[in-house]
């Protein structure tokens, strides 16, 4: 997952929206594994670049059981409609979290770009777009 906290958002608070989705995926301590990146934006501002990789299986599966179980029906029916275009030919399955609404502990979709960024190795042996498709709609859907 990654997020950007623009320079004029507190980063504590663009913090806690990854800390939500992690404590919601029982990782414990969370914060060590949030790196934290100063960068340039497109118009020469600060900004901090927040990322975390889940590794663990049990982590990763604990994210998407706590992802689908937050879902709103809405957002449920609107990834099941998107889903083929939302997995790519790499197999990785792209979701944005509304920022502000993770903040405020709800897990919600958004196309905005400003958003949380999640992509999801979904892996097959042999690399099959079938079956990650199945396992995607088994998990998020």
């Amino acid at each position: 997952m990654r997020v950007i906290a623009h320079a004029t958002e507190d980063v504590s608070r663009v913090r806690e929206t990854l800390d939500f989705f992690l404590s919601g995926a029982g990782v414990k301590e969370a914060a060590k594994l949030i790196e934290e990146l100063q960068a340039e934006g497109h118009h020469g501002n600060p900004i901090t670049i927040l990322s975390v990789q889940l590794k663990k299986k049990a982590e990763c599966l604990n994210f998407a059981h706590f992802v689908r179980e937050n879902f709103s029906e809405e957002d449920v029916d609107m990834l099941r409609e998107e889903m083929p275009e939302r997995l790519d030919e790499d197999l990785v399955f792209h979701l944005r979290f509304d920022k502000q609404a993770a903040y405020l502990q709800q897990v919600k979709l958004t196309n905005s770009s400003d958003a949380i960024i999640a992509k999801v190795k979904i892996e097959t042996y042999p690399k099959n777009r079938e079956k990650a498709g199945a396992i995607v709609e088994e998990l998020f859907g």
